[in-house]
């Protein structure tokens, strides 16, 4: 028996998804994260559902995982003791940035404190020119005094990032060389490695983020190593990146910059997987956890990569899922700002204590409690009776705040699911509206432990005309690390006007990224047969700051003519700023190669038509409070498991399964396809 294993790690719970490759069963758990220690409960999932699918450890052919180390890592300020070593004249560009304020109009705004304080950053003389030349040589003698000033500092790990390193990267090297020689063991992390690309603040911040997380996710990457060992699970694990692709986790103890978004991207691969055999190709994602809310847009069954991310006011550009989060989850936190009126969120109870309701200590009230209040989630029980839910604790949390607001505790608990929709709303708008996308143009896929609960509110007040429910959606992060492949992604910057004489210079950059791309596929034993590339070009005209990612053909560097390149750089400005300039010149700026290395892929399987009549599913009558009729209704309760290919459910109506609860409201359907997904028609008809 062989079976492939993929695990997410949340801030509030930790999802496993088993899938057996002979038979195509899949199995799936759920436990509470554990924030101190994540392999812990890695871990403990592992050993859950082996336990639970009657698996052995050496039966395990594949292993992936998100993890929000990364994340919460640079959230916290809680990364390694770093030093910085840079080009004389430089050392305080980390806090200058771009001079720019992150609010405009408001003069007492706290600008993010340095991952490196001013002390250990460390001058050093040299100097390349705009064309990659040396006009200064590296001193090193200068490297050396800066080297054993941060090892008498005690730093953990060195970011070297010198002027213009992405064209000609000899002074880093050769001052890596002399770090490793005066501080062996230390963590070092060059730019021109980690980001060989134009703009140097942006490289800058990129090179010491991955210093300063580094050897944290050194650390948890050696100590779930050792566990898994221990456990007898003998395959290479990855770890999923912020793109969407799996690394070894080999690759990502030198590239924690590339897991800061580990956890998303793989509800989004997953999501974009399950729609696509659902019929649907354009897709707005809606990843609804215990903390946050992570929403996306799908065009043509194409993922939006977007080549740069802010986390915390630090900027960090690599390619990256275009992933806009929001603090709206299950533990979203209801509290009374100083105006007296009602807010939602971001603060969240995360897994420990969590919402009032599980019992743990908590008395602020959240989501889940107005859920609970509510009783569109159970009020006894979730994850299939594993965890008792306290609804008098729900209760009070909520009254307590009704008090104060002197209102109806009922009217509160709902205003609490109005806050949070609209929270969700704007994040979708982001990703859809202002990129010049019609939602009404989209199918929503809800998921997450909270999603389906929410969804059907969210896409009636965004017209969406369709939710499609997964057939385990609270574990789809987990299933979405067992249908991507090995990612990598590489990226040169040489900037050259957009017409025929810049072919061959094209031609040869990408060879030489095909040529890294090679080196890091044969390390990671992925065969020739096996390997895909996807090749785009950053274009802007001439005089912008800013480019657009260009998909590119191959066959578009064969002859002497580039204007369909060209032509395309137009359209996509148009779809994001409203116009083009067809008479202004174009740029090509930076190169890019994504390198896929495919592997077995998780298959879901299909099930025979069975008819409409859902009746057979049908476990219980439950009073809940609905918003369109301001009070309580009885809604028919439906077990998710039961329901079969060709089932059809009129609103209103909640169903139940061990990760996740769907409501569908009054006025609306919803139908159980060949995969048994439930397609809710948001507006009571097929469309």
């Amino acid at each position: 028996m062989k079976l492939r294993i993929g695990v997410d790690t949340g801030g509030t719970f930790t999802d496993v998804c088993l899938y057996e490759e002979e038979s195509g069963r899949i199995g799936v758990t759920k436990l509470s994260s554990t924030p101190d220690d994540p392999s812990r409960s890695i871990l403990k999932g592992i050993v859950n559902i082996l336990d639970q699918e009657h698996g052995e450890a050496s039966d395990i052919s594949h292993l992936a995982h998100g993890t929000t180390v990364g994340t919460n890592t640079l959230i916290q300020h809680a990364g390694a003791h770093t030093g910085l070593i840079t080009t004389a004249g430089f050392r305080d560009l980390l806090e200058l940035g771009r001079q720019r304020r992150p609010d405009l109009y408001d003069l007492q705004v706290d600008k993010p404190v340095p991952l490196v304080p001013r002390d250990l950053r460390l001058e050093v003389q040299e100097r390349m020119n705009y064309e990659g030349h040396i006009e200064c040589p590296l001193d090193p003698e200068t490297v050396g005094r800066a080297a054993r000033t941060l090892k008498a500092q005690g730093v953990k790990s060195v970011a070297i990032c010198f002027l213009y390193s992405y064209l000609n990267s000899l002074h880093e090297q050769l001052a890596q060389e002399i770090l490793r020689k005066e501080m062996p063991g230390v963590y070092i992390s060059t730019s021109h490695e980690v980001l060989p690309e134009f703009r140097e603040y942006e490289r800058l911040s990129t090179v010491v983020i991955n210093a300063y997380l580094g050897p944290v996710m050194a650390e948890y990457i050696r100590k779930l190593e050792l566990q898994l060992d221990r456990l007898g699970i003998r395959t290479g694990a990855y770890i999923t990146q912020s793109n969407g692709g799996i690394i070894s986790l080999q690759t990502a103890r030198y590239n924690s910059v590339k897991t800061v978004l580990s956890g998303p991207s793989a509800g989004v691969v997953g999501a974009t997987y399950v729609g696509s055999l659902a019929g649907f190709s354009n897709l707005i994602t809606f990843d609804m956890g215990g903390t946050s809310t992570d929403v996306s847009l799908v065009e043509n069954g194409q993922v939006k990569i977007t080549g740069e991310m802010e986390v915390q006011g630090y900027p960090i550009r690599v390619p990256t899922l275009e992933v806009k989060t929001v603090g709206a989850g299950g533990g979203s936190v209801a509290w009374i700002d100083r105006g007296g009126h009602l807010r939602v969120g971001p603060h969240s109870t995360g897994a420990i204590p969590g919402p009032a309701c599980y019992g743990l200590g908590n008395e602020e009230p959240t989501v889940t409690d107005a859920n609970v209040l509510l009783q569109t989630l159970n009020p006894e029980y979730l994850l299939g009776g594993r965890m008792r839910i306290d609804a008098k604790a729900a209760a009070s949390a909520i009254q307590r705040t009704a008090k104060r607001l002197d209102m109806n505790v009922m009217d509160v608990a709902q205003g609490i699911l109005s806050l949070v929709t609209s929270n969700m709303a704007r994040a979708i708008r982001v990703v859809s509206v202002r990129k010049g996308y019609d939602p009404r143009d989209f199918t929503l896929v809800a998921f997450g432990g909270a999603g389906p609960l929410h969804a059907a509110r969210l896409a009636r007040e965004l017209n969406i005309p369709r939710v499609l429910v997964p057939e385990v959606p609270g574990i789809l992060c987990a299933l979405g690390l067992l249908v991507t492949d090995i990612r990598s992604d590489y990226t040169m910057t040489r900037m050259m006007t957009a017409n025929g004489t810049a072919i061959i210079e094209a031609k040869s950059i990408f060879k030489e990224l095909e040529t890294r791309a090679n080196q890091w596929l044969n390390r990671e034993g992925v065969p020739e047969k096996d390997r895909i590339y996807h090749y785009s070009v950053d274009m802007r005209y001439r005089g912008q700051n800013y480019e657009l990612r260009v998909p590119l053909d191959p066959r578009e560097l064969t002859g002497e003519d580039i204007t369909g390149l060209v032509r395309k750089f137009h359209l996509l400005h148009e779809q994001n700023y409203g116009y083009f300039a067809e008479e202004e010149p174009t740029q090509l700026v930076t190169f890019c190669l994504e390198a896929l290395g495919r592997v077995p892929k998780a298959a879901l399987k299909s099930y025979p038509k069975d008819g409409p009549d859902s009746r057979h599913a049908l476990i219980g009558i439950r009073q809940v409070f609905l918003k369109e009729i301001g009070g309580f209704r009885e809604c028919p309760v439906y077990q998710r498991d039961a329901l079969q290919n060709g089932n059809i459910i009129a609103g209103p109506a909640i169903v139940e399964q061990m990760d996740s609860t769907t409501l569908i409201l009054t006025g609306q359907e919803a139908v159980v396809d060949e995969y048994r997904n439930i397609i809710i028609y948001v507006f009571g008809q097929k469309a």
